[in-house]
């Protein structure tokens, strides 16, 4: 086994989600991360606690949602609710055979059964919970890379020091906790929201492997402008690329994208709550050099800024209700982050950087 994924599962066990003596722990995973299945498992005995696997992938969803009607789509799982409310810890690993597997299904399907499984979400907040992936030929080929090139490319994001990063993610959050707004100005892009009330937190490996993000929720109704997201990102197997959104009063009032409109429509129209802003973050991971559409490490890719349409954070003040949270990441090489007046961010470099 390579070693590299030894350290991987001693990171998600150890690190991210400090798994104690006596815990129930619950891990979500396709066939295509066995090796990192056996290594977490490992881990998990070394602390003393107890583990379950539960196997899905896009050709298991696929074959239930093709075959399934209205009903059977909204139907609750309420088994898996149960293996949930059991468990202490869930780690959930994506190992795609095919990132395509569902881009023939029709996005509205896709969108009901989330809607279904919303209970089942909001419970694995409230638990120690951690989400990663196991290098694999879908997700290079996705990435444009070799195998051996996307698995450098990975552990080079994953295997850092954590409680490093974690302190220097600090000076950014607790200096915009002192701020009551933000700016983004960039490319096509001149958006303001208020964060009074809200709380900016930092992304150190605790929730997503990689990690590497300061975030927060903000203001609903306060969000006004535009912006436009020029890095692509893959949703349910389709890609939806070179997005414009325009807000007023705190909702999305015109939109448009170069491709995937239909499935930003769709996403759009989920909710009230889809059309709104349930986070604000900035990227901070400078091992992630390049977007691999693959938004676990996109979003935390340096020198980038992300937004969230739908569900916010609670741990932020977040209060916008929705059955999704879909992100888009802008690149900021040459733009500005405004914290009320000051200037946190210029063309690459913050306000501490020397």
């Amino acid at each position: 086994m390579d070693p590299r994924v030894i350290e991987h599962a001693r990171v998600l066990v150890q690190w991210s989600t400090e798994v104690n003596r006596g815990e129930m722990v619950l891990i979500r995973a396709s066939p295509e991360a066995h090796d990192l299945i056996i290594a977490i498992a490992r881990e998990v005995a070394k602390r003393g606690a107890s583990y379950m696997v539960s196997m899905e992938s896009d050709e298991i969803i696929e074959a239930y949602v093709n075959h399934a009607d209205d009903d059977t789509i909204s139907l609750f799982p309420r088994h898996f609710m149960a293996a949930f409310n059991e468990c202490d810890v869930i780690i959930g690993i994506n190992a795609p055979n095919n990132t395509r597997t569902l881009s023939s299904v029709n996005p509205e399907i896709l969108v009901v059964r989330s809607e279904a499984r919303k209970p089942i979400l909001d419970m694995m907040m409230n638990r120690k919970w951690c989400d990663t992936l196991h290098p694999c030929n879908s997700l290079a080929q996705q990435a444009n890379m070799s195998l051996d090139e996307y698995r450098n490319f990975v552990y080079n994001a994953i295997l850092i020091d954590w409680a490093e990063t974690s302190k220097k993610m600090s000076i950014l959050k607790d200096r915009l906790n002192l701020h009551k707004s933000i700016r983004l100005l960039g490319q096509d892009t001149d958006l303001y929201v208020e964060t009074t009330g809200r709380i900016w937190n930092i992304d150190d490996g605790k929730h997503n492997m990689p990690a590497g993000e300061v975030y927060t929720s903000p203001v609903e109704k306060t969000v006004e402008g535009k912006i436009h997201f020029d890095i692509p990102f893959l949703y349910q197997g389709k890609i939806i690329e070179d997005i414009r959104l325009k807000f007023d009063g705190g909702t999305v009032v015109d939109f448009s994208a170069e491709k995937g409109e239909k499935t930003l429509n769709a996403i759009l129209e989920v909710d009230d709550g889809a059309k709104r802003l349930g986070e604000i973050a900035m990227g901070m991971n400078d091992g992630i050099t390049k977007y691999t559409l693959n938004m676990l490490f996109d979003e935390k890719m340096g020198g980038t800024i992300h937004c969230a349409l739908g569900k916010a954070l609670k741990e932020c003040n977040g209060i916008n209700e929705s059955a999704i949270h879909i992100d888009m990441i802008k690149s900021l090489e040459k733009g500005e982050v405004f914290a009320d007046d000051e200037a946190i961010y210029r063309d690459g470099k913050f306000f501490y950087d020397k």
